[in-house]
């Protein structure tokens, strides 16, 4: 009888305790504890297709092995340790998921689900760490409130999403110039549905909560949004859970502008049809946020929350990173940035998938979104600062903040 297969999670190899180990998360983010496994249950664990018994992974396993046997008890113990964790496609998986999504969809308020994890969750202590980014040698060496007001309305800015401790001092960039222009009434957020999605754009009516205050969403906004788009944006909202590209941006919004500002918080899924072309569920969505945004009258700023390129053994890549990869990444990356900065969004999204995406842009959608959403409104962009980090497990990521001045 085939065993249950296996969902699609995040694989790190590793050490644990000294010993070689594979780390699984859930990309989806309905299991929060990561799973440590040995190789050797690795290997059953990435045999379970939904086809695959017991007996074709022994077979699997010593044609692999040599002629080594694994027992059925081994097996049967790794698949039963893998359903208890909610990572095969079985019914405590599907039981636990419906519990998450009830949860989630009876609340009005994300909860700030990395406060305490990925940043402080004291509010004094969150200001003095973010205070930090902006105030270092990499940074703009300027706190948000001490920047002149009166440069150019910013309607539209990019900043990573990647985590403060690697890329804060590129938020802190954009940011600062973005202030520098006066406060926004609403920031619409274009983020990153890392975890994947079935439609190219789910929108949630949800607060966000962060340590320095909720941050409210402009509910009129997205309702105007949804009601102009002849599909249902809010499927899949649960993706909005533990998502932390809008998170990241909801948090340094609230330390920038004050948590009073509003947001419509929006996460970029798939964009491609099976014929390698934009959907057009894409533009019908992009054609009602421009339309809603015009018929207000009030400040609005487009924000991408995006990083560039992740590449190196983390991300599958057969090689480590060197100097030579290093100047060819970065390379790329000024090739696809130059219609970036002069507000191209089809030529942004030509130049990175013109090799397939090799460098795994993952901010490829929610940049053509914000510059589609902004277009006609901003002046050529500046480029404010380009940088990468290491990924711990081998590799790098790139990231850049940019600002788009408005027209006259």
């Amino acid at each position: 009888m085939p065993l249950p297969p296996l969902r699609y999670l995040d694989v790190f190899h590793t050490e644990f305790e000294g010993e070689a180990a594979v780390i699984l998360s859930d990309t989806e983010g309905f299991i929060e504890q990561p799973l440590v496994l040995s190789p050797l249950a690795y290997y059953i664990a990435a045999q379970l297709d939904g086809e695959n018994d017991i007996s074709d992974i022994q077979y699997l396993f010593s044609v692999a092995s040599g002629g080594r046997e694994i027992r059925d008890e081994d097996i049967i113990r790794v698949v039963e340790i893998l359903d208890d964790h909610g990572f095969l496609f079985s019914e405590n998986y599907r039981s636990l998921r419906e519990k998450v999504i009830a949860e989630f969809n009876a609340l009005t308020v994300r909860s700030a689900h990395l406060a305490g994890k990925s940043y402080p969750d004291d509010a004094t202590e969150l200001r003095e760490y973010l205070d930090a980014y902006y105030l270092c040698d990499a940074g703009p060496r300027q706190l948000p409130g001490a920047a002149s007001i009166g440069q150019k309305h910013v309607p539209c800015f990019i900043v990573p999403h990647i985590d403060y401790e690697r890329g804060g001092h590129s938020y802190a960039h954009g940011y600062l110039r973005a202030a520098a222009s006066g406060r926004p009434e609403t920031v619409i957020v274009f983020g990153v549905a890392h975890g994947g999605s079935p439609t190219p754009f789910v929108l949630t009516r949800k607060d966000f909560d962060t340590p320095l205050g909720r941050v409210c969403t402009d509910v009129d906004l997205v309702d105007e949004i949804a009601t102009r788009c002849p599909w249902d944006v809010f499927t899949n909202e649960i993706a909005h859970r533990t998502e932390h590209s809008i998170e990241f941006q909801a948090v340094m919004i609230a330390h920038a502008f004050g948590a009073d500002v509003r947001i419509v918080p929006i996460l970029c899924g798939p964009f491609l049809t099976e014929e390698n072309i934009i959907a057009p569920q894409v533009e019908e969505f992009l054609h009602a946020c421009r339309t809603a945004v015009a018929g207000l009258g009030r400040r609005v700023t487009v924000l991408a929350s995006a990083d560039l390129a992740h590449v190196g053994l983390r991300f599958g890549d057969a090689a480590d990173i060197d100097d030579a990869i290093l100047d060819s990444v970065r390379m790329r990356d000024e090739e696809d940035l130059a219609p970036v900065l002069t507000g191209e969004a089809e030529a942004w999204y030509s130049s990175v998938m013109r090799d397939g995406n090799a460098r795994r842009v993952c901010g490829i959608n929610c940049i053509y979104a914000a510059l589609r959403t902004a277009e006609g409104a901003v002046e050529d962009g500046q480029l404010l600062h380009y940088g990468y980090a290491p990924d711990p497990g081998g590799g790098i990521v790139t990231f850049a903040s940019v600002v788009f001045p408005s027209k006259p």
